[in-house]
């Protein structure tokens, strides 16, 4: 990437800035590029330019192009397994109760559309990343969504009553229908808003979990 700047050209240095302020925009300016471009077309002297910091002050906040993906990567799993942990905090702190089944449901996608609705093509970075070919960088990206899932699927044990092996195969299911409607919804935008996707995703995967319901499972009634 190039602006057609002359390379003799000294480049601009933005403002002095804290060290957290100072990261936490490269971090932004990170992600917006990762995001656009892809890991593999995107230099340290890309984000440095960008930036207006010189390559040693950004080497100082991040040793490698690959540190500063996974600090992205990180930053927005965070966020995500925070959306994840408001869906589900409702049944893990408290008895499950007729209803509480659709409305995690609902909540565990709602927290997937709301999501990709707040971070844009940045939700790529946990959901279709293109650096994946070590094992170790791999498990790192997918930690988020192998988080959730972990997280989901103690919930949907708790309504379905459902052996956790079976849980999680529900909860990777149930990820995998929020994400893509919220991909979907993303790339192909229309005039209904998210709550409209949440409703029609949420009745199609009620529809199917509550049929797995065990019939003498005992709620806790108000």
């Amino acid at each position: 990437m190039t602006d057609g700047t002359d390379a003799s050209t000294p480049r601009a240095r933005s403002p002095r800035m804290a060290r957290d302020e100072r990261r936490a925009q490269v971090l932004r300016i990170a992600q917006e590029l990762f995001s656009s471009e892809g890991f593999h077309h995107v230099s340290m002297d890309d984000i440095a330019e960008r930036a207006e910091v010189s390559k040693p002050v950004l080497y100082r906040h991040f040793p490698s192009k690959l540190d500063l993906y996974l600090a992205v990567v990180d930053q927005n799993g965070a966020d995500l397994l925070v959306a994840v942990d408001t869906a589900v905090s409702g049944i893990e702190q408290g008895p499950v109760r007729r209803g509480d089944g659709r409305d995690v449901i609902a909540a565990i996608v709602e927290a997937y559309i709301m999501f990709v609705e707040g971070a844009g093509e940045s939700s790529a970075l946990l959901f279709e990343s293109d650096v994946t070919h070590d094992a170790d960088v791999r498990a790192r990206v997918e930690h988020a969504s192998s988080e959730a899932a972990r997280r989901i699927s103690v919930v949907l044990s708790q309504v379905t009553a459902l052996p956790l092996d079976d849980a999680a195969m529900l909860a990777v299911s149930l990820i995998a229908m929020a994400q893509g409607a919220a991909t979907h919804r993303l790339r192909q935008p229309s005039d209904a808003g998210p709550e409209r996707t949440v409703e029609l995703v949420t009745q199609l995967a009620w529809g199917g979990v509550s049929a797995l319901i065990r019939p003498d499972f005992e709620y806790e009634d108000a």
